[in-house]
């Protein structure tokens, strides 16, 4: 075999091994990738329509009902009896069930 045989050789080895690597990245980006930014998409919406009366649940498994909200933290209505209000993070809330107003 000549150099230039060798040298062709190893080229196309190696664009053999940059389309399968390719054709792995575009499968990865499009099976773990975007439904991860499509969920935290869908996260940032819900905290951000957070409103005062919205049953929630939070990720520690804590239900109640936003009492108020400052910032990055929420105030959580969770005993109505003898009143019991907790401040948690925004970030803790796992899912809104409903609204009071909605009742």
């Amino acid at each position: 075999m000549t150099a230039a045989t060798l040298l062709q050789t190893a080229g196309g080895g190696f664009g053999g091994f940059l389309i399968p690597l390719g054709l792995m990245f575009a499968l990865m980006y499009f099976m773990v990738i975007m439904p991860q930014q499509r969920q935290r998409k869908k996260m940032q919406e819900m905290l951000g329509a957070l409103k005062t009366g919205d049953k929630i649940v939070t990720s520690g498994g804590i239900y109640g009902t936003v009492n108020g909200i400052d910032g990055d933290s929420v105030i959580l209505k969770i005993s109505s009896e003898p009143q019991v209000k907790i401040r948690i993070a925004r970030a803790a809330i796992a899912q809104v069930e409903a609204s009071e107003d909605a009742k």
